[in-house]
């Protein structure tokens, strides 16, 4: 085994959007049990880009027994968007040679079925890939693309010359329905346009055929998914994330308004609601398999800024939860939600169980070698503008190995799993 840092420091503090969102947390009892799941990042783990790396074959074999059937409670947790979650289970069984099912997938958008006060509304949607699909897919019926936007106004996407001459026909769409939200999946291609058409749409109120006297604000709603400044492809240095695309969105929102961009959700690693979301998925993944009662989860991730960040700040969530009382909580979220997650979870429970439900009592990191970090390379420590300030101890790892071998390894001998 390689060296590992044992630096369990849990502090932190998080903020996000109101919510108003039901999930279920009863599972079926079973006889079979086992004490831990595991939570497995992707790019910079599992992969770099379209290359698997070294280790990953062997430290699944390491997890499934001769039949190809996982013996412990396994969940990918990626904050990339540009897939369904079939189609990136399809891609990882693969990659991996084992069979891996949708329900063992957590993508960056997969919180957003939860947030069902927008599904009826209009939003513009943006990232790449099936867009269209996986919104309809997460419960959103009402849905426009940035080229729904250009065609309609033809005139606002300016930035490219060549687009702007050879546009023949000027006029507007005046029936085009109002924009009540935006939806932010991942990175999108020609980040010029998007980055024009979304300030368009908040500076307007999402009505791009009225001028407006005064700039609205607070701005219309914004979800965003995925966070990562960083990954890790094929190449020897890190590539620009989603996290990039809204540090510009940000910045130019800022320094035309005088004002602050606010997200209404801001999820993906290393949102708490994220790791509440891969929690609940592991532990429906376990009551399938006859297992039940995890109490802790492992997270294996390359970035420290999100996985590890991430992993930390619910493992003191889930501290907090287990110390405080459900009738304590229950009174934190009287007349309305509040912003911090540990009354946002406790609100859901009490509406599903009249409780809450304690569930893990643990979410242990560890830091791979394989991507973001590097003991070669070093980065500034970057973390989302809403998840500031940061306490230094929330970005180290309870552990730190080589790679993804030894990472599996770590878990299976600490768990005394032969």
């Amino acid at each position: 085994m390689s060296k590992f840092v044992s630096s369990c420091i849990r502090s932190g503090y998080f903020v996000e959007g109101s919510y108003n969102f039901l999930v279920t947390r009863k599972f079926s009892a079973v006889k079979n049990s086992m004490p831990f799941g595991l939570l497995f990042d992707i790019d910079g783990v599992i992969v770099r880009g379209r290359q698997v790396l070294p280790t990953a074959i062997e430290a699944f074999r390491n997890l499934v027994d001769k039949t190809g059937k996982f013996k412990v409670p396994t969940v990918f947790v990626t904050n990339a968007g540009n897939n369904l979650r079939s189609q990136k289970a399809k891609q990882l069984s693969e990659w991996l040679n084992i069979k891996i099912t949708e329900d063992q997938v957590v993508m960056g958008h997969s919180p957003l079925r939860m947030f069902s006060q927008y599904h009826n509304h209009h939003v513009l949607v943006c990232g790449q890939g099936p867009i269209l699909d996986i919104a309809e897919n997460l419960g959103f019926t009402k849905v426009s693309t940035i080229d729904s936007i250009r065609t309609a106004f033809p005139s606002l996407d300016a930035v490219d010359c060549q687009r702007r001459a050879s546009l023949t026909n000027l006029s507007w769409d005046s029936s085009f329905p109002p924009i009540e939200g935006v939806v932010l999946f991942g990175e999108p291609v020609a980040w010029e346009s998007h980055l024009q058409l979304i300030l368009d749409i908040l500076l307007s109120h999402g009505r791009l055929s009225d001028p407006v006297k005064e700039i609205p604000y607070p701005h219309l709603p914004i979800l965003a998914c995925n966070m990562d400044l960083l990954w890790m492809a094929e190449a020897w240095l890190p590539r620009f994330g989603h996290g990039a695309f809204l540090l510009c969105l940000e910045e130019l929102y800022k320094k035309t308004t005088g004002r602050e961009l606010v997200y209404t959700a801001l999820i993906g690693k290393p949102s708490e609601i994220t790791y509440y979301h891969a929690e609940t998925t592991v532990q429906r993944y376990a009551a399938s398999m006859g297992i039940s009662n995890l109490k802790r989860i492992y997270m294996v991730g390359d970035n420290a800024n999100t996985d590890i960040f991430g992993a930390n700040l619910y493992d003191r969530y889930l501290k907090n939860r287990r110390l405080r009382a459900p009738r304590a909580i229950a009174n934190q979220i009287s007349g309305s939600l509040s912003r911090d997650v540990e009354a946002f979870v406790a609100g859901i429970d009490q509406a599903v169980n009249g409780t809450v439900d304690i569930g893990v009592e643990e979410c242990l990191s560890i830091l791979v070698e394989t991507g973001v970090h590097s003991s070669d390379q070093t980065f500034a420590e970057h973390s989302p503008r809403d998840f500031l300030p940061v306490e230094e101890g929330l970005r180290q790892p309870t552990y730190c190995v080589a790679n993804i071998l030894e990472a599996v390894q770590l878990v299976l001998e600490r768990e005394s799993v032969s």
